[in-house]
């Protein structure tokens, strides 16, 4: 069972209504089982976070970075929750907000070979 933080909910509930452009863009890939027939999920609680999209059946997480990831303090809380996320099991795919809107064939190609 994955673990969840029932005080996250309404945090991940606004997430998904206000979703970042790159985030929208990526969910009208993979939504439906846009890929290799794989159900995935957005703003999905995992533990103390909350992760911008999930496929369990592929153990995978793919987090679409703003500006903010990019700073010092951003890394280090980025390689933290990599790391749990890792201990759960997941594999963690990162792409920069700009690398969705400018190279979504890109982006898709990396997640399907890692589906």
């Amino acid at each position: 069972m994955i673990p969840f933080n029932k005080n996250l909910k309404e945090f991940a509930r606004e997430f998904r209504k206000n979703m970042t452009d790159a985030e929208r863009f990526l969910w009208a890939k993979v939504r439906r089982k846009g890929l290799k027939g794989y159900n995935f999920y957005r703003q999905k609680n995992i533990g103390n976070y909350i992760v911008d999209f999930y496929c369990p059946k592929a153990k995978l997480v793919i987090e679409i970075d703003g500006g903010q990831h990019y700073s010092e303090e951003g890394r280090k809380k980025d390689t933290v929750r990599d790391g749990y996320l890792a201990g759960l099991g997941f594999t963690v795919l990162r792409f920069s907000d700009r690398e969705v809107l400018k190279n979504i064939d890109g982006v898709i190609e990396r997640i399907y070979e890692r589906l």
